[in-house]
């Protein structure tokens, strides 16, 4: 009897253990169950959210891109417009100095124009004080004051360079020296006039005055052909008329 009842009493605690251990395989489950639906939730919760997040930095990187761009094209443009302005610049820096060279060679001509004019106007010699210098060199020779005309005479020459007359100057030079006797510096004199102007009226004269020096020196060939050249080359003049009375013998 005890025994039966044991036999019992163990069934009954084999048949609970194992609806125990059937229960808790189904909580098991259901926590597995439960859990997968939750991992997938929060997996698509994440996907959505990374899936908006990859939406705004794509829409970000495109704002970006295009304000780039936008930058990009706002510096080419600056860069065309300070090329612009380099370019004005560098003209209006070479019309500057264009304009400067020119204006600094219209003054520099400017002024070498009036320091020339006051130049000329300082040199320019009084008429005056020129006809009697030449006035007082010729009153020294017509009173036989042969050497101090030709210091005077001598004297104008370098004074009045420019006057209309040098050639009856530098005629009297030669002249004077005739009359003191020293043929070859009167015939020099008288030389040096035909050379520097052959056209002067008293060239004839000249060339009278050096036939004169020929002859006194002895040479009568060469005073002969200076005066046959006198003919040749002034004829019509006082002084050919007396060439052609010498050569004729009349003088």
């Amino acid at each position: 009897m005890k025994r039966g009842v044991a036999l019992l009493l163990g069934l009954c605690l084999a048949a609970g253990a194992a609806r125990a251990g059937m229960f808790d395989d189904d909580e098991a489950r259901k926590a597995v169950a439960n859990l997968r639906v939750q991992v997938e939730a929060n997996q698509k919760a994440v996907e959505e959210r990374l899936a908006k997040i990859e939406t705004l930095v794509q829409d970000r990187s495109i704002e970006l891109n295009r304000q780039i761009d936008e930058l990009k094209q706002e510096l080419t443009r600056l860069r065309g417009q300070i090329e612009v302005q380099l370019h004005q610049i560098e003209t209006l820096d070479r019309r500057q100095k264009d304009l400067y060279v020119d204006l600094d060679a219209r003054l520099r001509k400017l002024e070498a124009n009036a320091a020339a004019q006051e130049k000329q106007a300082a040199s320019a010699p009084d008429p005056v004080a020129e006809g009697k210098a030449y006035e007082a060199a010729l009153n020294q020779f017509k009173l036989g004051n042969y050497q101090a005309s030709v210091a005077a005479f001598q004297n104008f020459l370098a004074t009045y360079p420019d006057s209309q007359q040098l050639s009856s100057a530098q005629y009297w030079i030669g002249n004077a020296y005739y009359a003191l006797r020293d043929y070859k510096t009167a015939i020099a004199a008288q030389q040096k006039l035909l050379v520097s102007w052959p056209a002067s009226a008293k060239a004839p004269d000249a060339l009278l005055n050096i036939a004169s020096c020929q002859a006194e020196m002895g040479e009568a060939k060469a005073a002969r052909e200076t005066l046959q050249n006198l003919l040749k080359k002034y004829p019509g003049t006082p002084a050919a008329e007396q060439a052609r009375q010498r050569l004729a013998g009349k003088r």
